[in-house]
């Protein structure tokens, strides 16, 4: 028998989902070149890295779940979390260095009654979402609204950090999808899939990635009318040993408001920077596509979260 080890550490799930659920969003494929010339990209020969290498990214914890008084007697979930955003910035003067770290903490709830809570630990400063309709899940919005939290901390940081440590051709690369929102110049990294955005007449292109190599630029038109859901994407292969079809396989994104020779350039610009930052198995356990500086900003701003128990019992403290 014959089989393959994802190398991805099971406890993060897989790079690939099980399953790939067909997209409900139409691709537009002649955005580089016609169907029938589709063919895996090689890295295009004079094409360099960007002086500087801005990599954004975000963690978010919950630190306990509340139930909020109501005047009428009931009671309205809640939940208090911890969020921080980060930028790391790679240029040759500097190396890799932390540039920026924002933690910030929320009481998410429905409650009318809700108000900020300030404890020994810090203040959870309230944010009040709708109450969810019957029958869904109440936790689901206030995770969502965390979730909306920590990418406004992100989108915050990465523009200050432009504004500070930017360079006229630098790069910034968002570990995840891009926001409706975001600077210029700027790439979304997304390392596990669970959508197929490519009909078969072209998905097996991906399969046949070598390392560096990349797919056509296609576009993403969301079925919404808001043209900043809209997205020019491609598929990457990362530097990793030979394994399964979709080893190493990186979506990247940048605005669907770009013109698509501006959406070609940049993709030919993350095949000369994002391998170069490619994770060693033996170093990560969601190589390759972890990349170094992601990885490394993950644990600083884990650190800088606080202590989960440290923060419950301050709450508990604080709820007496």
């Amino acid at each position: 028998m014959r089989f393959t080890v994802d190398p991805w550490d099971p406890s993060y799930g897989t790079s690939l989902g099980s399953d790939l659920e067909p997209s409900r969003v139409e691709p537009v494929l002649g955005v580089e070149m016609p169907v029938p010339r589709w063919a895996p990209v090689d890295p295009t020969p004079g094409v360099v890295a960007p002086s500087a290498v801005l990599f954004v990214d975000g963690v978010r914890r919950t630190d306990a779940q509340l139930w909020v008084d109501e005047p009428d007697g009931t009671a309205s979930p809640a939940l208090c979390a911890s969020y921080a955003a980060g930028v790391v910035c790679c240029c040759p003067e500097g190396g890799a260095h932390l540039v920026h770290a924002d933690v910030r903490r929320s009481l998410v709830t429905s409650a009318a009654s809700g108000v900020d809570i300030a404890t020994s630990a810090g203040t959870y400063e309230c944010t009040r979402v709708e109450p969810g309709r019957p029958g869904e899940d109440p936790g689901r919005a206030l995770s969502v609204t965390v979730q909306v939290r920590m990418q406004e901390t992100e989108l915050a940081v990465a523009t200050r950090s432009r504004e500070e440590h930017g360079t006229d051709d630098d790069l910034l690369v968002v570990d995840g999808p891009l926001g409706r929102r975001h600077p210029p110049r700027a790439l979304g990294l997304i390392k596990t899939h669970a959508t197929t955005y490519l009909p078969a007449e072209v998905g097996g292109i991906v399969a046949a990635l070598r390392a560096g190599q990349r797919t056509p630029v296609f576009r993403l038109e969301r079925p919404e009318s808001d043209r900043a859901l809209h997205r020019h994407t491609w598929y990457l292969r990362l530097p990793c040993p030979p394994g399964a079809p979709w080893a190493g396989i990186a979506r990247v994104e940048c605005g669907g408001d770009l013109p698509a020779e501006q959406a070609v350039a940049l993709a030919d610009t993350s095949q000369a920077t994002l391998a170069r930052y490619a994770s060693s198995a033996y170093k990560d356990s969601r190589a390759p596509q972890n990349l170094y500086p992601i990885a490394g900003l993950e644990r600083a701003l884990r650190r800088r979260l606080g202590e989960p128990a440290l923060l419950y019992r301050a709450l508990r403290r604080a709820a007496a």
